[in-house]
């Protein structure tokens, strides 16, 4: 079973265009949540992202792992396709 991953996004948002280019590069499958304007919904994100309120907002397994290039620098480290790898526990 893959990693479940979600991703808050704005539709325009370039940062999140590329941290979805990433995930679609590996052939990872996501769920998006397009947030845009949706206060509720950024209050909700941001909740779970420890307070951050910048797009995009990344989950795998429940846990957050940041936005772009905190995506970006995990892929750099070898660390990303890891994270994707591992299961669910529950």
């Amino acid at each position: 079973m893959a990693a479940k991953v979600e991703i808050y996004t704005w539709r325009t948002c370039p940062f999140c265009i590329r941290a979805k280019s990433l995930l679609k590069h590996k052939g990872v499958e996501f769920t998006e949540y397009s947030i845009d304007g949706d206060e509720a919904a950024r209050a909700k994100m941001a909740q779970r992202a420890n307070g951050r309120r910048s797009l995009p907002q990344i989950f795998i397994n429940d846990e957050h792992v940041g936005g772009c290039d905190d995506i970006h620098d995990l892929d750099d480290q070898g660390k990303l396709d890891q994270l994707l790898a591992a299961t669910k526990s529950i």
